[in-house]
């Protein structure tokens, strides 16, 4: 008789077992977590991946983990378990035998560590009947998370996946963390925008493609008009909130590719990839007349908040370095606040005077 792969006993034997046993095993699915360890487990939600190529302990597996709440999905080798791995929405919780067809439950253990499941953790819990300690070494030196002997207790088996979820939610936690502190390190805390070091490093990013494409890069340095006057009437709080309503205007007005980022104080930079000076002037000054033109906040004698701008561009073949640009910027900006501010000012490329 043919022995079932991954169970120990041969197929008659296996039917025979579980016709005897099934019923103290359903009646294992109803042990509370509080018996077994005195903490709450809320999996509902969760994905579980089970890699199994025995019908019978397919069918019992299923039957606990669909008990259990889990949201199951099932492979029957280690090919399609790697397909449905590579999903976005995958399961990162995957309970698998050591036994396949083709490729072992082991060399998929491996292959999970070593190559790319869209950059989450996968926990994996393998099951087998081997029980020797060099197994459990050679299992855990291919990647296993976690190691159980068949034929298995349904509670043990439970305790293991809480202990796995656990794990998922710790790493998941972690991950948060980091991107947190990612964007703590590269935002304004205020307004959201990119802080002065990412939106120069930005810059430097883009100038060199620009020159790479023999493309242009427009440079924009916007400053709000009477920004101490806001501070004085409405209180830091009050400038607070222009900031931020700035910062929400600017980001709407940009394409996904622009960037834009808190320089300093009241200023801010924007960064224009593709855009020669006529074109960065037009936008400009659309940005300048949409936070003119729709009033938030009034200064004293009902004047609206204005901003004024300081542009140049970077021409590609011969792209400037960031500080000479970000001082052609500066200078024009200096020039548009002598006019009379609520305006933009242009620099001037090589011996070229262009208008705007």
């Amino acid at each position: 008789m043919r022995r079932e792969q991954g169970f120990g006993k041969t197929q008659d034997q296996s039917v025979c077992w579980l016709a005897v046993d099934v019923q103290d095993r359903q009646r294992q699915l109803h042990v509370t977590l509080s018996e077994m360890s005195g903490e709450p487990w809320d999996h509902r939600s969760m994905k579980i991946l089970l890699v199994e190529d025995s019908p019978v302990y397919r069918h019992v597996l299923s039957g606990y983990l669909r008990e259990w709440g889990f949201d199951l999905q099932i492979a029957r080798d280690a090919i399609d378990a790697w397909e449905l791995l590579s999903l976005p929405d995958a399961p990162s919780l995957v309970l698998l035998d050591w036994i396949l067809p083709g490729v072992s439950g082991v060399e998929l253990c491996r292959s999970i560590r070593n190559g790319s499941t869209n950059e989450r953790y996968v926990y994996t819990v393998l099951l087998t009947v081997k029980n020797e300690k060099q197994d459990l070494v050679h299992a855990m030196e291919a990647g296993a998370d976690d190691f159980l002997v068949k034929p298995f207790d349904a509670g043990e088996l439970r305790a293991r996946l809480m202990a796995g979820k656990r794990i998922l939610d710790l790493h998941d936690k972690l991950v948060l963390a980091q991107e947190s502190f990612r964007f703590a390190a590269t935002h304004d805390f205020l307004t959201g925008l990119w802080n002065r070091a990412e939106i120069i490093s930005f810059l430097a990013r883009e100038l060199d493609r620009g020159e790479r494409d023999r493309k242009p890069v427009g440079i924009v340095l916007l400053d709000i008009d009477h920004f101490k006057s806001i501070n004085d009437s409405l209180g830091h709080g009050g400038g607070d909130a222009v900031l931020k309503e700035i910062g929400g205007r600017l980001k709407a007005q940009l394409r996904r590719y622009d960037g834009v980022g808190r320089y300093g104080g009241d200023e801010l930079l924007l960064v224009m990839p593709g855009c020669d000076l006529a074109t960065t002037a037009r936008r400009a000054e659309d940005i300048r007349r949409c936070i003119a033109d729709l009033p938030f906040f009034s200064l004293p004698g009902g004047n609206p908040v204005t901003v004024s701008m300081g542009i140049t561009v970077a021409q590609c073949p011969g792209a400037m370095d960031c500080e000479t640009l970000l001082h052609d910027a500066d200078l024009a900006l200096y020039r548009a606040k002598g006019k009379g501010r609520n305006c933009i000012d242009q620099t001037f490329l090589s011996n070229e005077a262009v208008s705007g």
